[in-house]
């Protein structure tokens, strides 16, 4: 039987979500303040295939590897 640990057990090979729990959509731009999104790209995250969201990824942090917690400066 494999050796799994519990850290090990609920790894997924997918792009985690941005948000960083700063919910605010700003009036203007329509984008959430805290990561930058979309309300829709916020609504159908959990539905976006794998090659979706690491296109949303790049556009908020161009040639990066998305370090948990970083955004890019908000468009506003």
């Amino acid at each position: 039987m494999a050796d799994f640990s519990d850290e090990d057990l609920w790894k997924r090979d997918e792009v985690d979500s941005p948000c960083v729990k700063i919910c605010v959509i700003h009036p203007t731009a329509r984008l959430c303040v805290g990561c930058n999104r979309s309300i829709d790209e916020i609504a159908t995250w959990s539905r976006l295939d794998h090659a979706e969201r690491r296109r949303i990824d790049e556009r908020q942090n161009p040639g990066s590897a998305w370090p948990p917690g970083t955004q890019s400066a908000p468009p506003w």
